[in-house]
């Protein structure tokens, strides 16, 4: 019972919610970028968190070859199902044999193709994530490729009838976003111009973001008071970093585990999987909270979660 990858779209990849407790070993936590998309994907499905394919800017074709039930989630890859317009955001049943074609996505950026049982792929350290740089997890530690079989569980659905409780559209992904941080380390390190130009002046992020960072473009170069060197700490998805050109970077989902660059920043987790929707060339503006802000708003999307999945649980 296997998924055959018809087409590969742009970094397809297996993910889950990455490796969590391997980071003093200098192993990343990677997962999905869009953790929010990803959590949601695996609710309507009634599951735990499950390997499902990532997918950037341009989706997949895949054919099913066992009976399936799937959801996609996260940004508008425009679905068709056996030549018919497939619904986002909530369950859908795929006879054997079954083709699903994904397009390019007008906004957002990355997409999610849960699949009832997941995609049956070997844990390592306790994730099914692919890490590309280390060529581990996933599936053979790299991104999919044309031809690749992924083994699958067959599943067919549980009750007919109308699944799920979302609207097929699902959210909207903006591409001229406010970005909500916390101060960084070295924040009062920073010259006076340069603190309010970072959240006075827009942000452009450039060609160079992936699944590692995103290089934004300012207007102008951020500095510090003085020179000085650091030594490598930790860092996180969201640490905003200043190397010596002045203009930030924005670590991801797959960033490493230590880093050596000032830190002016760092976004708030509510924020990351707005950040992870973004296209090259979308604008940024960062806006200053406070850490009992940034738990606040953290423990109440936790609760919208956990009242969407007991929503879920009850309508079906």
């Amino acid at each position: 019972m296997t998924l055959t990858i018809l087409k590969p779209g742009l970094m397809t990849t297996v993910q889950d919610l990455g490796r969590i407790g391997f980071r003093q070993y200098g192993v990343i936590v990677g997962g999905a970028m869009d953790a929010v998309s990803y959590r949601i994907g695996e609710m309507l499905l009634q599951q735990q968190p499950q390997a499902a394919l990532e997918f950037t800017l341009a989706g997949p074709t895949v054919r099913f070859n066992c009976n399936a039930v799937f959801c996609l989630t996260g940004a508008n890859f425009e679905p068709i199902l056996n030549d018919r317009p497939c619904t986002m955001w909530k369950p859908v049943f795929a006879e054997k044999g079954s083709i699903l074609k994904l397009s390019s996505c007008r906004e957002g950026a990355r997409g999610y193709l849960h699949i009832k049982g997941g995609i049956q792929v070997e844990k390592i350290l306790n994730s099914c994530s692919t890490y590309i740089r280390a060529g581990i997890g996933g599936f053979k530690g790299r991104p999919l490729k044309k031809g690749d079989e992924l083994p699958v569980r067959e599943s067919v659905p549980s009750q007919k009838g109308k699944w799920g409780i979302l609207p097929t559209n699902g959210p909207s992904f903006h591409q001229d976003v406010v970005i909500r941080v916390v101060k960084g380390t070295e924040f009062d390190r920073f010259t006076e111009e340069s603190k309010k130009a970072f959240f006075q002046n827009a942000y452009k992020v450039s060609k160079d973001a992936d699944r590692m960072g995103y290089r934004l473009i300012g207007e102008a170069p951020l500095a510090t008071i003085e020179s000085f060197n650091l030594l490598s700490e930790a860092v996180t998805f969201g640490t905003i970093q200043v190397p010596p050109n002045g203009q930030p970077i924005i670590l991801m989902a797959d960033c490493q585990t230590t880093g050596g660059y000032p830190k002016i920043a760092q976004v708030v987790s509510v924020d990351l999987s707005k950040l992870a929707q973004l296209q090259p060339f979308s604008k940024i503006r960062f806006q200053l909270i406070s850490l009992e802000e940034a738990q606040r708003l953290k423990i109440r999307q936790e609760k919208a979660l956990k009242l969407l999945e007991s929503l879920i649980s009850h309508s079906s």
